[in-house]
C-alpha cells in the first residue's frame, strides 16, 4: 500500500502544482488586482476597493457586451441542441455509410476555431456576395459581417456549425443506451414515431440533454475566437462579447484592474447560470 500511495502522489502532486501555478494562482492574482487601479504596465498601483465593480454597472459598453453575449448564447444553445439531436437521431437510424457520416459530422470539432472563423470570413466577404450578385439578391450581395444588425447572425452560424459536432456525439452515446425492446414494444402497441420520441427517446435522453445544454451555454457565453476571426468585435462594437472586451480592455487598453473586476463578475454570472440550469433541468429529469 505504501508503494501504491507513493505512485499516487507522484502522479497527482505534479498535476496539482501545475494547475495551481498556471490556473489557480493567476486567478487569485486577478481577483487581487481587481481591487486596484493597475493598468497592467506600471510599477505601482493604488487600492481602490470596490470602485471598479461599481463602475462596471455604470459602463454602457460593458452592459452592451453582456446583452450581445446573452443574446448570442441563448440562440446558439437552442440551435445547437435542436440540430444536434436531430442529426443524432438520423445517424442512429439504420442507414448506409453510417460510420462515414458520423466522422463527417464530427470533423468540425477537431478543426481550429480560428481557422474555421477565417474560412467563414472569406465565404461571407467574398463567396456569398458574388453568388448574391449573380442571383440578383441584394441581401446576399452584401457582407453581413459589415452590417451592425446582421453581423451577429454570421457569428451564430459559425458557432452552431462547429458546436453541433460535440453535442451530436453525446446524443449518439445516449441513444445507444436506450434498450431496443422499448421501441419494439411501442411499435406493437401502435405508437407513432412522434409518440416514441416524446415517451421513450427524449425522457431517456434527459440526462444527456442536461449536460449538452449546460456545456453549450457555457461555451457560448465564453465566445471569443469566432468573433476575433470574423468581426473583431465590429462593426463598431456591435459584436463585442464580454470575453473579447476583457481581453482588449485589459491587455490593450490599459484597463487591467478594471477588466479583472469584470472577469470576476462574469465568472460569478457563469457559475450562477450553470447552477440554475442544472437545478431546473435535473428537476425536469425527475418529472419525466
Amino acid at each position: 500500500m505504501a508503494k501504491r500511495r507513493i505512485a499516487f502522489y507522484l502522479m497527482t502532486i505534479p498535476a496539482l502544482v501545475l494547475f495551481f501555478v498556471f490556473h489557480t494562482f493567476p486567478a487569485i492574482r486577478g481577483i487581487y488586482y481587481s481591487f486596484t487601479n493597475w493598468d497592467g504596465f506600471s510599477d505601482s498601483f493604488d487600492f481602490v476597493g470596490f470602485k471598479n465593480y461599481a463602475n462596471i454597472f455604470k459602463d454602457e459598453n460593458v452592459l452592451n457586451s453582456y446583452l450581445f453575449t446573452f443574446k448570442y448564447a441563448i440562440v446558439v444553445t437552442i440551435l445547437i441542441n435542436v440540430l444536434s439531436l436531430l442529426i443524432a437521431l438520423g445517424l442512429n437510424a439504420k442507414i448506409k455509410f453510417k460510420n462515414f457520416f458520423r466522422g463527417v459530422y464530427f470533423l468540425p470539432n477537431i478543426l481550429s476555431v480560428l481557422i474555421v472563423g477565417f474560412i467563414f470570413n472569406y465565404i461571407f466577404a467574398n463567396v456569398l456576395p458574388v453568388l448574391g450578385s449573380k442571383l440578383g439578391s441584394p441581401f446576399l450581395s452584401s457582407n453581413i459581417l459589415g452590417n451592425e444588425n446582421w453581423a451577429w447572425i454570421g457569428i451564430v452560424i459559425v458557432g452552431v456549425w462547429q458546436g453541433i459536432a460535440f453535442n451530436t456525439i453525446l446524443y449518439l452515446a445516449g441513444l445507444q443506451t436506450i434498450p431496443k425492446d422499448l421501441y419494439e414494444a411501442s411499435s406493437l402497441d401502435g405508437a407513432s414515431r412522434w409518440r416514441e420520441f416524446w415517451s421513450i427517446t427524449f425522457p431517456l435522453l434527459a440526462s444527456f440533454f442536461t449536460i449538452n445544454m449546460v456545456l453549450a451555454m457555457k461555451g457560448a457565453l465564453m465566445v471569443f475566437d469566432q468573433i476575433v476571426a470574423l468581426t473583431g468585435g465590429g462593426p463598431g462594437r456591435a459584436t463585442q462579447s464580454i470575453s473579447l472586451l476583457i481581453y482588449t480592455g485589459g491587455f490593450q487598453g490599459g484597463e487591467f484592474a478594471y477588466q479583472s473586476a469584470n472577469a470576476v463578475i462574469y465568472f460569478i454570472v457563469i457559475i450562477v447560470i450553470s447552477v440554475l440550469q442544472l437545478k431546473f433541468l435535473q428537476k425536469r429529469e425527475m418529472e419525466m
